[in-house]
């Protein structure tokens, strides 16, 4: 799977590049400015593009913009970017495209090199991967009485929480102590609780996630 990566800390960058590298990514490119990042997208069409949302010249968000052009300019590069802390609005607005192949993790789960490679893994594969403190946030927020959202059981929701980190069936079923077949059964309620009907175009577990995050 090849990446590109833009990191304005040149220890984090060189970091990442010796991380990725031992753990079988190809690194295409590695950055430390927006401009640079969407060049390099352009240029090697990479799986994914792990992007610090916080990049030069100021230092606020313009790897969150960079990020978002990507989405429009790119849509087959996944997306996953890094913060040291969590700001709602940042995830909503990565969310707006949808939630195929986008990510937003905590730059401490970098530390956790089997979890970070497996967010990259998904996301540059479709899926998705948010930080659980990031799904706590958004989903935190005050819905409407009549949210579909608030027919789902504590079980049901916990389920979709863990659809939005990115997990599987399976890794589910392990984290909750349930079999596969049973958190099957709990996605065809979810699915059915929040009128996702089944179609050749539409992916229900991304749509789910999708209207779990945005609200």
């Amino acid at each position: 799977m090849r990446v590109v990566i833009a990191e304005d800390s040149i220890l984090l960058r060189e970091g990442l590049v010796r991380l990725l590298t031992e753990s079988g990514f190809e690194v295409a490119a590695a950055v430390d400015n927006a401009d640079e990042l969407l060049q390099q997208v352009a240029k090697h069409q990479p799986d994914v593009a792990i992007v610090d949302i916080r990049l030069p010249p100021t230092n606020t968000d313009e790897g969150l913009r960079a990020a978002r052009l990507l989405r429009q300019r790119h849509p087959s590069t996944g997306v996953l970017v890094l913060s040291q802390y969590v700001r709602v609005s940042y995830a909503v607005e990565l969310l707006d495209g949808g939630a195929e192949g986008v990510g937003y993790l905590l730059k401490d789960r970098v530390s956790d090199l089997a979890e970070f490679t497996s967010a990259i893994r998904r996301v540059g594969s479709g899926g998705s991967a948010f930080d659980p403190i990031v799904v706590d946030q958004l989903v935190g927020r005050h819905r409407r009485a009549d949210d579909p959202l608030t027919a789902l059981t504590e079980r049901e929701r916990g389920i979709l929480s863990l659809m939005a980190e990115g997990r599987t069936n399976r890794a589910i079923g392990e984290r909750l102590t349930i079999t596969e077949r049973t958190v099957e059964k709990h996605c065809a309620n979810i699915f059915a609780k929040l009128r996702l009907a089944a179609g050749p175009n539409d992916h229900r577990r991304v749509l789910a996630v999708l209207r779990y995050l945005n609200g």
